[in-house]
């Protein structure tokens, strides 16, 4: 039989607690509401009274009927020397007429004696006297037992002992925590076979941090080992180095181990709920984030990309699609011709009749990143290629010439940066001069001011990147450098690239590029409407 595991999420807390991640009252609202609509069971929305923030979020909760999730309110246990009903947190935890409650307590003797200051007895009476309150009040109670890995390593019997209390007070689920982080996955099979002998059939949960960069393994092995309850954040946010990530949990459990959570249809929403939450957080997506980056199925060396086009499973251990990504495949020095065809395809170039000259664009683009270009970053550029040498590619102007003057007239005078271009566009010659806010934006409105009236599709394109890359730093000044662009349309996004001693001419090669693929594309969708 499948086994149950709930996921509960504490992005909107522990992961706020991450440094450079702030949400507003609007982005958790948000946020609670993808979360929702995205199958997870539990969403943890913060301490109560903690700050004005954490109070409105849930008053304005009490206005919002959730389809599937459960909220959760955040707190501790009960003050030393403190009834229940008297401890302003829990009467908060109360009042925020959440389901679910979830109360931190002390499992380490450590933080017993420094942190609290308590004796151990107390301790365990704060514990139970707390989950007693909540459960008279009619609340679900979740215990997460506060550095429960590093109290055990250091007091088992006690560890235990905290665990117990928690589950005889009424505590619905124990949820282990290993809170620095730094618990070995090895570590956890003895531990918890502890647990499990002193629980029972009680259910319990693991809530890992990253500080090992294990908090993923750590989580997916304590639900092997019987954990049916599992924590963590989206995209891994948290404090330090981070909670265990979510976003690789739930296919791992789904896809790997056959557990039941979120539904295979929801996990192919799983790259854009990572891409949500990102742009909430106004954080840029890494590339390399296992199953939704963008990196994760993207295949660049050339036997590699001949094994996938024979077998997909020689190199992918699930299918891009089941999580909502795709597969890519890069076109580069390291290529070999499997790539080519696999980048024409996608492109809709038919190059199946011409194997020679596929071998020799393939040799001219190795033999062009040795000096400096990069068609990975730039694919732009490599189908504008690829259509030259199928002799597919349209001029739709001729550059006559260029000029680019930078002035500074005086020491506090910022520069000025004036272009004047001719170009050549049938048998009319255009002559155009424009300013910009540096020689490369000057020259790419003066080509634009020169084209527009033949092509107003250019009106919609805007430079979004420039990038620049010194090749040969040995050569100082001299030095060959790397420019690429990265333009957009509002609606698609492209790059190409230039390469030469001279910035000026690498920043045109990418540049007319860019403003020819643009044209391209304009002209491939007039034709297919």
């Amino acid at each position: 039989m499948t086994r149950r595991i709930f996921i509960y999420d504490t992005t909107l807390r522990d992961g706020e607690q991450a440094e450079g991640i702030s949400f507003s009252l609007p982005d958790k609202m948000h946020i609670c509401n993808v979360l929702d609509q995205f199958g997870i069971d539990y969403i943890e929305g913060g301490w109560p009274g903690a700050n004005p923030k954490a109070s409105e979020f849930f008053d304005q909760m009490k206005k919002v009927k959730l389809k599937h999730s459960r909220l959760a309110a955040f707190g501790s246990t009960r003050k030393k020397q403190i009834k229940p009903e008297d401890d302003a947190n829990l009467c908060a935890l109360i009042d925020a007429k959440t389901p679910t409650v979830t109360i931190f307590g002390k499992s380490w003797d450590l933080h017993v004696r420094e942190a609290l200051q308590a004796s151990y007895d107390e301790n365990l009476r704060m514990i139970e006297d707390s989950i007693r309150f909540l459960k008279s009040k009619g609340r679900e109670a979740i215990y997460d037992a506060e550095h429960f890995f590093d109290g055990f390593k250091n007091n088992p019997e006690y560890a235990i002992k905290t665990i117990l209390t928690a589950a005889e007070a009424g505590a619905d689920c124990i949820v282990l925590c290993d809170t620095n982080g730094g618990t070995l996955t090895y570590e956890f099979y003895d531990i918890l076979d502890a647990v499990k002998k002193a629980l029972g059939s009680h259910p319990f949960g693991i809530h890992a941090h990253n500080d090992s960069g294990l908090a993923v393994a750590n989580s997916l092995t304590a639900c092997h080992l019987g954990a049916c309850h599992v924590q963590g954040t989206i995209n891994g946010f948290g404090e330090r180095c981070g909670n265990a990530d979510l976003i690789q949990i739930m296919p791992a459990l789904v896809l790997k181990d056959n557990f039941k959570c979120v539904s295979q249809n929801k996990l192919k929403e799983l790259r854009k709920l990572s891409r949500t939450i990102d742009e909430i957080a106004n954080l840029i997506p890494n590339d390399r984030q296992p199953y939704v980056g963008n990196s994760v199925f993207t295949h660049k060396g050339g036997i590699h990309v001949s094994a996938v086009l024979r077998n997909v499973h020689t190199y992918e251990h699930i299918e891009p699609e089941s999580v909502g990504n795709k597969r890519r495949v890069l076109v580069s020095e390291m290529s070999g011709v499997s790539n080519v065809r696999f980048k024409a395809d996608e492109m809709g170039i038919d190059i199946s009749s011409a194997p020679d000259e596929t071998k020799k664009l393939l040799t001219t683009i190795k033999e062009l990143e040795n000096k400096g270009y990069d068609f990975e970053a730039a694919e732009g550029s490599f189908e504008l290629m690829l259509r030259k040498m199928m002799g597919r590619h349209k001029k739709y102007f001729d550059l006559v010439g260029f000029r680019v003057i930078v002035e500074k007239r005086g020491p506090e005078e910022p520069c000025l940066s004036e272009a004047t271009i001719k170009v050549r566009i049938g048998e009319e010659l255009k002559h155009m001069a424009a300013d910009g806010d540096g020689p490369v934006n000057a020259l790419d409105m003066a080509l634009r001011r020169a084209l527009i009236d033949v092509y107003p599709v250019l009106k919609k394109a805007r430079l979004t990147d420039y990038k620049v890359r010194v090749i040969n730093p040995k050569a100082a000044t001299a030095a060959a450098v790397r420019v690429i662009i990265e333009s957009s349309d509002g609606k698609q996004v492209w790059s190409t690239v230039g390469v030469s001693e001279n910035i000026l001419q690498a920043s045109w090669q990418a540049l007319l590029d860019s403003v020819e693929f643009q044209l391209l594309k304009a002209e491939e969708k007039k034709k297919s409407s």
